[in-house]
């Protein structure tokens, strides 16, 4: 479905004609047939494109009945977007780089950029910049000029999966170039399943010309059997991450009960966050009545309103820290988490300090 634009927009118009305007086969020169016209968002605006189309006039010529186009088109949109290349890439990049959700991306593309997509759109654009990723990553020849000065790789296998009854996602890696080979998701981990991403993982190997070292795994009975077969000779290794993860089993169980505790007691962030949120109303209101009033006191200071918003920041930032389940067993959540409690602790130490400290100054000074 083509894009509704509003009917106040205001485009930047381009014109873009064709570079070579001979024809390719009979080499007499085209002449212009028709126009396409493309608007596109751009971070520097709307802009409206108006291609030139061209055809070759001679009629007995093979190359008659075909349209060429302008090729810069194709350097500032792809065929039907509505997002330019820039555009394009920003999504691409907030989404797998900073792990944005899509409503925080497509927020920041209105406030930011006056760029209005909806949700459907957005999750259409980063499927298709997913799809780009992995070709470029699986391209044999840029492959090849990655891996020339390599001798050996380092493969490993792995099965991720989000939740219980979803499909497992399994990925081969090689550790050497920190690269993901490919990734493909199984409905069963059986060995026959297994087996044939490990017979894809030795024809990559042999494309490229080079010797597995080491295979790295959780060490799966399906894992050990497929490097076994296809893989006759490569020693096979317990992957570092599962084993810290079993060894530091019982210290990630007191870790987690430590979580647990610390959670209990710092509670209460949404009463604090509503309180300060009804005073801003009040003050809102008061305001709207002062200024239809004439004899209304002046409007009081915003020291009140920055401490308020001192106030959500730390609810903020104690928020985040409860809610991050991050880190190895090598710095447990449990641990970070009391780290990060610690250092809100100090801060608000420092600011009643420094808070008293100039109470107190002033009495002086008075």
């Amino acid at each position: 479905m083509p894009y509704c634009w509003p009917k106040e927009t205001v485009f930047e118009e381009l014109v873009l004609n064709v570079e070579d305007r001979f024809c390719p086969v009979c080499g007499r020169r085209m002449s212009i047939c028709d126009h396409r016209h493309h608007r596109v968002f751009t971070f520097d605006g709307p802009l409206h494109l108006t291609c030139k189309l061209v055809h070759c006039p001679n009629e007995s010529c093979p190359a008659h009945r075909r349209t060429f186009s302008p090729e810069a088109e194709m350097g500032i949109v792809m065929p039907w977007w509505v997002v330019g290349w820039d555009v394009f890439c920003w999504i691409g990049h907030r989404r797998f780089a900073r792990h944005w959700s899509v409503p925080q991306i497509r927020e920041e593309l209105d406030d930011s950029y006056r760029i209005v997509l909806s949700d459907d759109a957005i999750e259409k654009y980063i499927h298709r910049y997913q799809a780009m990723v992995a070709a470029r990553q699986q391209d044999p020849r840029l492959l090849a000029e990655t891996y020339r000065d390599v001798e050996e790789v380092v493969l490993s296998i792995d099965g991720l999966q989000p939740e219980k009854g979803h499909e497992t996602l399994y990925v081969v890696r090689e550790l050497t170039k920190k690269r993901v080979w490919f990734a493909e998701a199984l409905l069963s981990s059986s060995e026959a399943e297994v087996r044939r991403l490990l017979v894809q993982a030795r024809q990559w190997t042999e494309r490229l010309g080079k010797r597995v070292r080491v295979w790295m795994s959780d060490k799966q009975e399906a894992f050990l059997k497929g490097i076994e077969t296809e893989f006759p000779g490569v020693p096979h290794r317990y992957c570092e991450n599962h084993f810290m993860h079993d060894l530091a089993k019982p210290v990630l169980d007191m870790d987690s009960n430590a979580k647990v505790q610390m959670r209990r007691k710092v509670r209460g962030l949404r009463p604090i966050e509503r309180e300060v949120l009804d005073k801003r109303r009040g003050q809102d209101i008061q305001s709207e009545e002062g200024s239809s009033n004439c004899n209304a006191p002046p409007e009081p200071s915003n020291l009140s309103e920055e401490a308020g918003a001192v106030v959500l920041d730390y609810c903020v930032a104690v928020r985040g820290i409860l809610n991050d389940n991050h880190g190895g067993p090598l710095y447990p959540p449990g641990l970070r988490m009391s780290d990060a409690l610690g250092e809100v602790r100090q801060s608000l130490d420092r600011n009643f300090e420094a808070k008293k400290g100039g109470a107190a100054k002033r009495c002086c000074n008075g």
